[in-house]
């Protein structure tokens, strides 16, 4: 039986193989009989093919030494701990900026929102405590799926002077930022602003009187002329029916404290009630925005910042990342941003070409066929 040909694009092999030289190998040559980048493809390859541990890596690789020769000229297949002492020596950090470039060519069109939200990995949370010692802040383009820039949370610290350090560096102009009510700071907002961008952060009981006088704006009756009122569409899906409502403070200016939020035009709520065959729920969320956008456009600003919450819950619901168990902070931190790009590309190319297929079994797929991987890749 003649031997199968892959037909894979420049992009598959020469620009990430090209990516991935970049990254330093901190290993003694002479004593080297893997070359770096083969690892981290292999690895790579795995995670997109949905696989959770070394050994079932390991397993893959050396099902497909054809396939890895041939379009990655890899010709010599890891053991289980030779991968896993590759991910606790090599440097997390330039994986990440390696995969995030990456993650860029792939999808060129990024999206405006950002969203930016924390995930603690929970089995590095130590015995006795409840604080898990690597948590990971993520910016995210919720329209395209792409990482723009995470940063780590240490012990000693939170996520508002680490999302403070991230917003430092990553690129906002023209950008809206959207984030839970913690991250709803002055020094938040006046950093936002100054770099060109524009937010939209919860409103909470960490800014209690400003909270506490919104609440009882819109609790009052007498408000409604002063007050923009909006009713989305009712939206039917999987049993659920959602009434979304819009409310927005026609004037700002008489609330104390507001010009501490360096930008700001609007103060709005939002109430959602959600009917299911379990009952019914009623709930209101308050928020502050440098946007004087339209309801519909504040709405879905608001809605989009769900994207990230849901990208966290598959990495623990499709990688179970949770329940991975690893002493090195550097395999954790390495997996995750592979993790999130596999997500990319199993989503993007779901949409892109109309298939009504679990995450899962896409990954499936891409284990049993080399030539959708490849398309997938390219």
């Amino acid at each position: 039986m003649k031997a199968k040909i892959y037909k894979a694009k420049p992009y598959t092999n020469e620009i990430i193989r090209g990516k991935f030289k970049n990254i330093p190998d901190l290993r003694i040559q002479g004593m080297v009989e893997h070359p770096l980048v083969d690892m981290l493809i292999i690895i790579m390859l795995g995670v997109i093919c949905g696989l959770e541990k070394s050994e079932q890596i390991v397993i893959y690789a050396k099902n497909k030494k054809r396939f890895l020769s041939q379009v990655f000229g890899i010709n010599a297949i890891p053991s289980k701990s030779t991968i896993e002492r590759t991910l606790d020596m090599v440097n997390a950090e330039e994986i990440i900026e390696v995969i995030i470039e990456i993650m860029k060519m792939r999808i060129l069109k990024l999206g405006d929102i950002i969203a930016v939200d924390g995930k603690s990995i929970r089995s590095t949370i130590p015995q006795g405590k409840k604080t898990a010692v690597l948590q990971i802040l993520t910016a995210y383009f919720t329209e395209s799926g792409v990482v723009l820039g995470q940063k780590y949370v240490s012990e000693k610290t939170n996520e508002i002077p680490v999302f403070q350090e991230l917003l430092c560096y990553i690129n906002i102009e023209g950008k809206t930022i959207t984030a839970d009510a913690m991250h709803c700071q002055e020094k938040t907002c006046r950093m936002i602003i100054a770099k060109g961008g524009n937010y939209v952060f919860g409103l909470k009981g960490n800014h209690q009187i400003l909270h506490k006088n919104v609440i009882s704006f819109f609790a009052n009756p007498e408000n409604i002329d002063k007050t923009e009122v909006y009713e989305a569409p009712v939206e039917k899906r999987n049993g659920r029916i959602t009434n979304r409502i819009f409310y927005r403070i026609n004037d700002i200016t008489p609330f104390d404290g507001i010009e501490k939020f360096m930008g700001i035009k609007s103060i709005f709520a939002v109430r959602r009630i959600v009917t299911t065959k379990h009952g019914t729920t009623d709930e209101i969320c308050y928020y502050i925005s440098s946007l004087d956008s339209s309801p519909e456009s504040l709405l879905k600003t608001v809605r989009d910042h769900w994207k990230i919450e849901s990208m966290h819950w598959m990495l623990d619901v499709v990688f179970s990342e949770d329940d991975y168990v690893n002493s090195s902070e550097n395999a954790h931190k390495t997996l995750n941003i592979l993790r999130k790009f596999a997500l990319l590309l199993h989503k993007t190319f779901i949409q892109e070409h109309n298939l009504k297929i679990s995450l899962k079994n896409s990954m499936l797929n891409c284990l049993t066929n080399d030539d959708l991987i490849l398309q997938m890749c390219s």
